[in-house]
Formats: C-alpha cells, structure tokens, sequence
C-alpha cells in the first residue's frame, strides 16, 4: 500500500538489517511500551527469527528505505476462531502523522482479505492515550481492562483490551 512518500508492506527476510537499526534507533522511545529485549533482539539475525515465527505477520513501514515502524499480527488461530492479536509501533521521528492508523488500517484489512480472519485484538497500557486512539479512529472496541496483563518495562502493568470484528461470515473451508 503506498500512501504519500510513505510504504507499509509485508516485511521480508532481506529487511532483518534494516528492523534492528529502527528498533535500536527508536530503542528509547519504545522502551516504556516493551518487554525487556535481549541483546540478540537488536540484531539483524534475532529480527529474522522474529520474521520467520509461525503463526504470524508482519509489515513494516518505510520512508524509502527507511524502516521507519512495524506492525505484526501473532498468535493467528485458524478455524471456527480465526483470530490474531495485533501489535503496532512508529519510529519517535514520524509520530504524528497518522502513520500508525494508516498501517493498522491496512493490516486489518489483510487480516480479513488475505487471511480470512474474523477478529483481531489489541491492548495497551492504561495510559497509552495516543493507541488508544489509533485503535478506536480504525474501529477497535474497548472490552476489558486485564490486571497485570503483560510484563513490561520490567514489571507486570494492567492493559486496557480491545478488539476488531472484521466481518460477520462463516469462516472460509480450508
């Protein structure tokens, strides 16, 4: 999908390098959002093994060359529940610009036009204000709020639980 100078498509393989330089470019910025990482996450060899885990996808968003975000969907369960979990970040240098709702917008469409899935959910911190709108400008609902959900940043911290239902059909037969 190409909007104005800026591209968001399925990751490849051959961006493992360009990954690591974004997520260790914008490691300060995402760090109150994260998990602690390992040394080897910041490398173009643990990026490629996050690019090649089964059960997910994946798309970046560039400026030219330039990773400049990313956006996975993990956890795709297949079946009557056709779902996945939804996870998005944009470099400290282009927020703002509508980045994250544009590449959130697109995943979701791939979610239901490409995989064929039914629903995709997504949490934040409670006091992720400026996700929080990113999902509910691209039509996520709130749902929950799940105590000690995730451990980030060092600790475990309460997330607010949302989710999109991306079409009301029976699920496709393999």
């Amino acid at each position: 999908m190409v909007t104005d100078a800026f591209r968001i498509r399925p990751a490849e393989p051959a961006d493992a390098q360009a990954i690591a330089d974004a997520y260790l470019r914008n490691r300060d910025h995402l760090r109150p959002f994260e998990p602690h990482r390992g040394p080897e996450f910041g490398t173009a060899a643990g990026q490629a093994a996050r690019l090649a885990e089964p059960g997910s996808a994946r798309w970046v968003v560039t400026d030219g060359d330039l990773v400049i975000g990313r956006a996975d969907l993990s956890g795709i369960v297949l079946g009557p529940f056709r779902s996945a979990s939804l996870g998005y970040w944009i470099d400290a240098g282009y927020v703002g610009r509508g980045l994250a709702r544009r590449a959130v917008r697109e995943v979701c469409r791939a979610a239901r036009d490409e995989l064929g899935l039914h629903r995709v959910d997504a949490s934040t911190l409670l006091d992720n204000h400026a996700s929080q709108r990113v999902l509910a400008a691209c039509g996520f609902e709130r749902y929950g709020t799940a105590p000690e959900y995730l451990h980030i940043n060092g600790r475990w911290r309460d997330h607010h639980l949302f989710q999109r239902i991306l079409h009301d059909g029976p699920p496709a037969r393999p």
